[in-house]
């Protein structure tokens, strides 16, 4: 296989974790979400659930929110804030499992934190706003919020958070070498195009 590492960043309800299962699946490597997010709270003491919400989200939808949240404790954390600690481990993290050889990484800014490595495959999921909507409402159940606001929320959390550890723009083309609509594509066939790309 070509391309050792696999990172797959989505939009929000794009399909992209389910993606970036079955390319794994198909090219018999290990697959990183949950696993990752686990290996991040074991190292950070933080709880899986904290580092589920708080590893690819900002604290809210604004770039400022970090200004406001980079309180500091004398002798915790090396004198980092709770945002800057968590983005430390997890680059560490990934780093460790991008070590142990090929894999799919599913999310957490992986395709920037590995980018000085050879042989990775950036993949950006996306799709349009009512396939994303239907697609959240089936798999998750509805909300208070409409299932457009919901999409809104969480995909500008993960663009500010993006932005403020990276300097880059979330979704932007150039920095991925495949940007897939999984709404016009399919899941299957998005699948079938990172492993062709993946094995090339």
């Amino acid at each position: 296989m070509a391309t050792k590492i696999i990172t797959i960043s989505r939009e929000f309800g794009s399909g992209g974790r389910s993606v970036g299962r079955e390319v794994a699946d198909r090219l018999g490597i290990p697959f990183y979400d949950k696993e990752l997010v686990e290996q991040i709270a074991l190292e950070s003491g933080f709880a899986p659930t904290f580092v589920e919400e708080n590893g690819e989200h900002s604290p809210s939808k604004s770039r400022f929110a970090y200004a406001f949240s980079q309180q500091t404790i004398p002798g915790i954390m090396n004198g980092m804030s709770t945002a800057d600690f968590l983005w430390s481990i997890q680059c560490s993290v990934i780093q460790q499992l991008a070590d142990k050889g090929p894999c799919v990484i599913v999310g957490r800014n992986a395709d920037y934190i590995l980018k000085d490595r050879k042989n990775v495959l950036n993949v950006f999921i996306h799709a349009d706003i009512d396939y994303r909507a239907e697609r959240i409402v089936r798999l998750y159940g509805e909300s208070e919020k409409s299932p457009e606001n919901r999409l809104h929320e969480k995909d500008k959390r993960r663009k500010v958070n993006y932005q403020h550890y990276t300097g880059r723009i979330w979704g932007s083309a150039k920095n991925y070498d495949l940007c897939l609509n999984s709404g016009t594509l399919g899941i299957q066939s998005c699948v079938d195009l990172i492993v062709s790309a993946a094995t090339k």
